[in-house]
């Protein structure tokens, strides 16, 4: 695994619009940079990284399994106790899911580190199944990188797999809506592409705001015109719909959702300390364990690291390095519980320091997606650089 500097096309601008990628620029800062790449031997991508994503993602679907069997564990997760038979419902039935994301510490040696997991609303799919695949073409074409080079990405072609089982068990002409908070170009990109593959394989679409979803008396859930919603992807976490006003009707609804109400489980970060706890010297599971809001409320002692079970974009991280040098970002999610992982440093390259995200799809590993920021926790804005194989 080396960082190297390639040469960025210089209709770089225009090439991603045309991809429909608008927000490659972020509050004026680059978001997608491919003025560098990171090279890959196959046996990385195939040993540390692919294989361990897969081995992870079958412990957390076992673990899944034994919270949906008990109450003590969907309470340690803080999942509402007037949610806990739709969430055990949806795993029992078989309910499908869509796609996940691991965020890995991973330097080019040694054993891949689980750092979280971003179950129900992984962001950066876009960039990594279409925008970065695109790259690699022009790169090799232009003679920036070797000309066999080939891309650990696999997404495309495995979510339409995943919503052509999912069209299978739709009823026919049943719309599938898609949904996302107004006013963010990022969520909406996300959303509109998983819009497009689902209607290639068939699936009848439509986009709604979340904020446009209505509630009838009888808790269905209605777009603008008042048509109830048999299927709803939302890219709007599960926790924050349980929190919400119409949080109850969840619960009761015959809405069906993607991601489905089992992945409240996967996108807790309680999930940590329960795999530690299951699989403790797991080669890439790091250290955790609970602690209280009020402990939460002291900075991590040296070589820890304190998240809330719900932060999302690197928000409200506090890390003490084992030298005792601090790092905290800021964020809404200071209430709550939290837990401690052990802390495990980010590779760095220059002055950038790189997290990579493992994607599953359908259950299998299906690419890596790669992000650089100045800081140790990487956030919304952090950069998205390209990546490839050779060697």
């Amino acid at each position: 695994m080396i960082r190297i500097n390639v040469e960025e096309h210089p209709d770089w601008h225009s090439n991603v619009a045309r991809l429909g990628f608008d927000f490659h620029t972020i509050d004026g800062q680059r978001y997608w940079d491919e003025r560098y790449a990171y090279q890959f031997s196959l046996q990385q991508i195939e040993q540390d990284l692919e294989n361990p994503t897969e081995e992870i993602h079958e412990l957390c679907m076992a673990l899944v399994d034994e919270i949906t069997q008990d109450e003590s564990l969907l309470e340690r997760l803080d999942i509402p106790e007037f949610f806990w038979d739709r969430v055990v419902e949806s795993f029992q039935s078989g309910q499908p899911h869509l796609y996940g994301r691991m965020d890995f510490s991973y330097n080019g040696n040694g054993p891949a580190k689980l750092l979280e997991l971003n179950y129900d609303t992984p962001t950066s799919l876009f960039e990594s199944a279409v925008v970065q695949w695109d790259w690699l073409e022009r790169a090799k074409q232009s003679g920036k990188i070797p000309p066999h080079a080939d891309q650990f990405n696999s997404l495309h072609e495995r979510l339409i797999l995943a919503f052509a089982h999912l069209s299978e068990r739709m009823e026919p002409e049943q719309t599938l809506y898609f949904s996302s908070v107004k006013h963010s170009d990022e969520d909406r990109g996300t959303v509109e592409y998983m819009r497009e593959v689902a209607e290639q394989t068939g699936i009848r679409t439509r986009y709604i705001p979340i904020e446009d979803i209505g509630l009838r008396d009888d808790d269905v859930f209605t777009d603008e015109e008042e048509n109830p919603i048999p299927a709803l992807f939302k890219l709007y976490p599960w926790e924050d719909m349980l929190r919400e006003p119409f949080g109850p009707a969840l619960a009761v609804t015959q809405t069906i959702f993607f991601e489905p109400p089992w992945k409240t489980l996967l996108s807790n970060k309680g999930i940590l300390p329960l795999l530690w706890e299951r699989h403790e010297n797991h080669p890439n599971l790091l250290p955790a364990h609970f602690i209280s809001e009020e402990q939460a409320q002291r900075l991590p002692p040296p070589g820890w690291v304190h998240k809330p079970f719900f932060s999302r974009e690197g928000a409200n991280i506090q890390l003490t390095d084992f030298q005792g040098s601090q790092e905290i970002s800021d964020g809404p999610y200071q209430q709550g519980n939290w837990v401690a992982q052990r802390f495990h440093p980010l590779p760095k390259f220059g002055n950038s320091y790189t997290l990579i995200g493992s994607w599953v799809v359908g259950d299998r590993p299906a690419g890596i997606s790669i992000r650089e920021d100045d800081s140790r926790i990487t956030k919304d804005g952090s950069r998205f650089i390209p990546h490839f194989i050779h060697g």
